[in-house]
């Protein structure tokens, strides 16, 4: 993974991919309230995965949790949609068996106004991660890292740990709300700049602190930098400035930095590489984006490492084993001459993708990856 992501040649394609928590749930069987909430059982989903897929590296996307989560439970219910967590401060938490958590909160939580909003309000130090559609990851001031500490100590030394950071847009997203924060690039852009900077600044400190934690790379996820949803010139103005400084942070720590980002990307590609990063995530072809590995490996291949591009849900979740073979040795083909690419889904593997789909995934790097 360390000669894939940087300037040298491994002794094969190395495979790796995210996994979205559904699956995760799926493939362990872990009560999903105690995955989410325990990093004891979220660290050992996580090995046991690996080990399973036998992936070369393990992301680890939830750091923070709660060392006391249990003692704020008032009761717990099941019901058909799942764990129904009730909590003491009357908060109430969902948890699917196959998906993401849904929480309600007991009182809404105020929208501020981008117009008058003081960016010296932000703490300094990131206190949740923006997980999803309004889901927020809370972190222990106390235990920040302790799910990297617990990957690293058993897996660090035989295989490439990650941490992850959030682009300081998807925090700007959050607070406003999307349809304020976006209308405010254009109305009020000097304001969102200051916001944006304020949360750089917390979300440097975070990265640092997972270098320090001894992570081989830094995973910056930025879902919302696509085409389909912020034009270039915008990309250029209001999240290239901010992730950049995130990764030259990191790179000025001795690690890798990558950028992910989901959906259409083909016209930003030069840009993600001229913000710093090491290497590009997802790079989601067609349907789900709109590029191709042999353009972008002709395009970027050179100056920065690529890890994706198999279609996650028409070839991993949908297609027989034998399509998904072909698949991944077709990305193999393109991607692994020269060095520098890492065989991986575009995006999450989804919550239903059989296990063997996954699994054939190493058996084809076996056999098609070496140089």
């Amino acid at each position: 993974m360390r000669l894939a992501m940087g300037a040298g040649i491994p002794d094969r394609v190395p495979v790796m991919c995210q996994m979205g928590i559904g699956h995760m749930l799926l493939q362990t069987g872990h009560s999903a309230a105690a995955f989410w909430n325990s990093v004891e059982v979220f660290a050992e989903g996580l090995l046991v995965l690996r080990k399973s897929y036998r992936f070369d590296g393990i992301l680890v996307s939830l750091h923070g949790h709660l060392p006391d989560w249990e003692k704020r439970i008032a009761r717990v219910e099941k019901e058909a949609a799942g764990e129904v967590v009730h909590w003491k401060n009357g908060d109430r938490t969902v948890f699917p068996a196959d998906d993401l958590p849904r929480h309600c909160a007991a009182v809404e939580r105020a929208v501020p106004s981008l117009c008058d909003f003081d960016p010296r309000s932000i703490p300094e130090e990131v206190d949740f991660i923006p997980v999803s559609q309004g889901l927020d990851f809370p972190i222990d001031p106390e235990h920040r890292f302790d799910s990297i500490d617990l990957i690293v100590a058993k897996a660090g030394a035989e295989y490439s740990v990650h941490g992850e950071v959030t682009s300081p847009f998807d925090y700007y997203l959050r607070l406003f709300g999307h349809t304020q924060a976006l209308i405010g690039l254009l109305d009020d852009p000097d304001r969102a700049k200051e916001v944006l900077e304020r949360y750089t600044e917390g979300v440097v400190r975070l990265a640092c602190g997972l270098v320090a934690h001894r992570v081989d790379a830094v995973k910056v996820s930025s879902p919302y930098a696509g085409s389909g949803f912020i034009s270039p010139q915008s990309y250029r103005d209001f999240i290239m400035p901010y992730e950049t400084r995130i990764a030259r942070a990191v790179r000025e720590k001795g690690i890798p930095a990558y950028i992910h980002t989901c959906g259409a990307v083909d016209d930003r590609l030069e840009m993600m590489v001229e913000a710093g990063f090491f290497g590009i995530e997802c790079l989601d072809p067609p349907p789900l984006g709109n590029v191709e590995l042999a353009d972008a490996k002709r395009r970027v291949g050179d100056r920065a490492f690529i890890k994706g591009n198999i279609d996650p849900v028409h070839v991993l979740l949908s297609a027989k084993v034998e399509k998904v073979r072909q698949d991944a040795k077709f990305r193999l083909e393109v991607g692994k001459p020269g060095g520098g690419y890492i065989l991986s889904t575009a995006c999450s593997i989804a919550p239903f993708t059989p296990r063997e789909n996954v699994q054939i995934l190493a058996e084809v790097a076996d056999e098609f990856g070496t140089y």
